[in-house]
């Protein structure tokens, strides 16, 4: 892809978040934007650690594995988009809406309006959505479509632009994966619920 290109895609992108910007103080916004805010970590872990809690306790082996799954696929997620967000520079669209400001580039101010790139709630959505997946797999759709939403709207909430969720969407996808690896390698379903069934027993 040549430079040309790739500027193109960045101006558009950027053009994108002015307009969609625009609308950051609708009603429907700000409540899609509001709801979306349990993707951010301290709810996304919270919830995923009730899950977890509650599937042990109740000897329910699928609620405890979709919980640990989401723990340990968050967990990785946060890790990867914590490294990029530290070393790539770009400034978040409601800076640049509100001060006319806008910056990319790397190793430059390491702040939350510097920080838009990758959207983390995109990444936390999609890497919990496909953990719940595995274990409930006519969940799967369902939670990633949600998922997508919580990332589009960080747009025109003008937290981040389009690159950056679709960037975050990426993020989610391979921590995921890397997590299913492991928990399929270290035969965690069987376990789970062999040491589930002999407690019950």
């Amino acid at each position: 892809m040549s430079d040309s290109i790739i500027d193109t895609l960045h101006e558009a992108d950027v053009a994108l978040s002015v307009e969609a910007g625009q609308f950051r103080d609708h009603a429907a916004v700000e409540a899609a934007g509001f709801l979306s805010e349990i993707a951010d970590q301290p709810p996304a872990f919270t919830l995923a650690a009730v899950a977890t809690v509650a599937g042990l306790v109740s000897g329910r082996s699928r609620l405890a594995e979709g919980g640990l799954r989401a723990l340990a696929s968050l967990w990785v997620a946060t890790q990867i988009k914590s490294r990029i967000k530290s070393a790539v520079v770009r400034t978040r669209p409601y800076k640049l809406l509100e001060e006319g400001h806008y910056e990319t580039g790397v190793n430059g101010p390491d702040e939350p309006d510097y920080n838009s790139f990758p959207s983390g709630h995109t990444a936390d959505a999609v890497a919990a959505a496909r953990a719940i997946g595995r274990v409930a797999p006519d969940a799967g759709g369902p939670m990633l479509a949600a998922a997508g939403i919580v990332g589009l709207v960080q747009v025109p909430r003008a937290k981040h632009h389009l690159a950056d969720v679709v960037a975050g969407a990426v993020v989610g996808l391979v921590a995921e994966a890397a997590v299913s690896a492991l928990f399929d390698a270290a035969r965690i379903r069987p376990r789970l619920r062999a040491g589930l069934r002999d407690r019950r027993g």
